[in-house]
């Protein structure tokens, strides 16, 4: 690593970061701190996702050596708030963090333990600078809530590693500030890994190449296309194609034969030179820029598909730790760890051909090679949100791109993804038909599985198009890709659902899985796809009860047995009118009909069945009969849809 980059540990044994002879200064450039619930919140989330073998980055610190003084041209925000957070687990800090000319500011932080106390007598409250108030206040309600361990938390803190990165001597600062602004963010883990991997490359092409192509995936918006520009598309027409579709070749060879040197603008760079650069990708067309939604967005970002494609890589190439028993990278797609997994890989890997230690070269080539080619996949075959025809709230989409037109003429255009089978009669209509499966059957993952931490749906799917270099999606298995999806989702619900449910009680309540609400959608639409042609999946993130746990006072009676039954469950927006959860069946159904109307298939199907009967009225019918029947009815569309041999 680079002299100018140092890896800080928030805490040590007997210090943390602020223990220090250098001073860090805020300069006034900077904006005040302005770190707010979300950010804070997540910060505390992120020190606990710290696993117990390993360290964990989050986040860069970019500084200028001004003498005995270390001022922050970069991460500010975060180094305030690690500044409060110590302070609030009661850390001994040094005053090592101060804003230059402004007062509120420092007299704040030298005020912090009176704040924390709430010894407001003793301060000149006028003074009081608003935003780092508010931050010790967010603090330490996080830490007074039930369940938060100090101990466990100060542990996985000494785990928790910050870079600090000296720009180089003669840096224009102000230059480089503006550029970041342009950036809107900090030099992340991806941008120093890009640095490490190059280093690896000893041949000025090959760096250039691998920069341009990483610089080009690096941009998850539209299509890897079009992130190519180059006079004449010279460029892009060398890996992909006269019609800019064709998968891009797996041989380093081909890369360096058919791209021309004077098309490569721009090589790669050290640390101590990617810090001030504008890693901006230039933009064509299939997209919009500037203040304007971008027409195709990715349903992750960047240093998430890092993570994905070093997954497929390790399975294509056959990779495992040196160390029988040992994991090669931890199953959680963590972006705090992508920097490590990466070494991991490189330091402890081994297969066929030996260690990958032994020739990191190699590795460098293949990997950049295995991220193109994943990407062109990616994009593809996995499901974008599409913002088209002034659609402000997009729509699920599953398209591939294509050109039309001649010579410098040539521009894109996109139509559905085909999923066709040789021979088949009217192949377009079978091949719209699969899109739509996909679509509906991907869609459901996405709304199931939200934090990217956890969509390992996408990588199962990118390897299964990788596998036998990319037979899958050249023969006749690409026409069943949508099995392979619901086979994933079949996964999620046996093992997450009738695995637990016991005895044939499913009565886990707001604890079920969102996966089996969303599959079942996906069932219900499959077996009349006409009736719910308007379905789509949406981010319905709160489980609640049709007949509900508490009724409104005095309204009807409460039901204690069988409330937190299957039957008696539906999946609803969280940003519903919380009266929703305490109303009778009848009331929701009344009162919530466009709603409902727009809603989850299975609360639709509930809206429908609450009716009186038996000369009961319809909360009291449905509590006594119709959920058990309702219930009934939809375990067993899941039951033939994942256990088919036991039919």
């Amino acid at each position: 690593m680079s002299d100018l980059v140092t890896e800080l540990h928030i805490v040590g044994d007997d210090n943390n970061i602020f223990d220090t002879d250098m001073e860090y200064i805020i300069p006034l450039y900077q904006r005040a701190y302005a770190w707010e619930d979300k950010q804070l919140v997540q910060l505390i989330e992120d020190i606990n996702d710290v696993a117990d073998d390993a360290n964990y980055y989050i986040g860069a610190l970019i500084v200028s050596r001004q003498g005995n003084k270390f001022e922050v041209v970069d991460g500010q925000q975060r180094l305030t708030s690690l500044y409060l957070l110590l302070n609030c687990l009661g850390y001994e800090v040094q005053n090592t963090l101060t804003f230059a000319c402004r007062d509120k500011s420092n007299y704040t932080l030298q005020s912090i333990q009176e704040l924390i106390q709430m010894n407001r007598s003793k301060l000149d409250m006028d003074r009081i600078e608003s935003g780092i108030q508010s931050g010790i206040k967010i603090l330490m309600q996080e830490m007074q809530k039930e369940g938060f361990d100090k101990d466990e938390f100060c542990e996985k803190l000494s785990r928790v590693v910050v870079y600090r990165i000296e720009v180089p001597e003669n840096t224009d600062l102000n230059r480089y500030f503006e550029i970041m602004n342009t950036r809107g963010e900090q030099l992340e883990q991806h941008d120093i890994l890009k640095a490490s991997l190059m280093s690896y490359l000893k041949d000025e092409k090959d760096k250039a190449i691998f920069a341009k192509i990483w610089d080009a995936c690096s941009d998850m918006t539209g299509y890897i296309q079009m992130h190519f520009i180059s006079k004449g598309n010279e460029v892009r027409e060398a890996i992909f194609g006269g019609y800019w579709n064709d998968m891009p070749p797996k041989s380093w060879t081909n890369y360096k034969k058919k791209i021309k040197a004077n098309s490569l603008n721009g090589v790669g760079h050290t640390i101590e030179e990617i810090i001030n650069a504008d890693f901006r990708v230039d933009t064509d067309d299939g997209y919009l820029d500037d203040d304007i939604r971008v027409r195709f967005e990715s349903v992750i970002e960047f240093p998430y598909f890092l993570i994905h494609t070093l997954k497929v890589y390790i399975a294509i190439k056959g990779i495992s730790h040196e160390n029988a028993g040992s994991k090669i990278i931890d199953e959680l797609l963590d972006d705090k760890k992508l920097i490590e997994s990466f070494n991991r890989v490189t330091t402890y890997g081994v297969n066929d051909k030996g260690r990958i230690a032994d020739n990191k070269e190699t590795f460098s080539r293949e990997f950049i090679i295995c991220l193109l080619r994943t990407r062109f996949l990616f994009d593809k075959y996995i499901v974008k949100r599409e913002y088209a025809n002034e659609n402000a709230d997009g729509e699920w989409s599953l398209k591939s791109l294509y050109v039309s037109g001649q010579q410098s003429k040539k521009k894109p255009y996109y139509r559905n993804t085909w999923f066709t089978r040789k021979g088949e009669h009217n192949q377009e209509k079978r091949s719209n038909e699969r899109n739509k499966r996909n679509i509906m059957l991907q869609s459901a993952l996405r709304v199931s599985y939200t934090s990217p931490k956890v969509m390992h749906w996408i990588t199962q799917l990118l390897i299964w198009l990788s596998e036998d270099n990319y037979a899958n999606t050249l023969g006749d298995d690409l026409s069943v890709f949508s099995d392979a999806i619901e086979e994933i989702a079949k996964n999620a619900v046996r093992e997450q659902f009738f695995d637990v449910c016991e005895d044939g009680v499913y009565a886990m309540g707001v604890s079920t899985p969102h996966i089996v609400f969303n599959y079942l959608d996906y069932l219900l639409w499959m077996s009349e796809p006409k009736k719910y042609d308007d379905f789509t999946f949406e981010f319905r993130n709160s489980v609640e009860h049709w007949y509900p746990q508490n009724p409104s006072e005095g309204t009807f009676e409460s039901w204690t047995d069988g409330v937190d039954q299957f039957g008696n469950l539906c999946i609803i927006q969280r940003n519903v009118n919380s009266k929703f959860s305490n109303m009778s069946p009848e009331a929701k159904k009344s009162t919530f009909k466009e709603m409902i109307s727009k809603g989850s298939i299975k609360l639709r199907i509930m809206s429908e069945l609450t009716e009186k009967g038996d000369g009961k009225a319809a909360s009291l019918y449905w509590k006594d009969t119709l959920y058990k029947e309702h219930e009934a009815d939809m375990i067993d569309m899941l039951c033939r849809a994942c256990y088919p041999e036991e039919e």
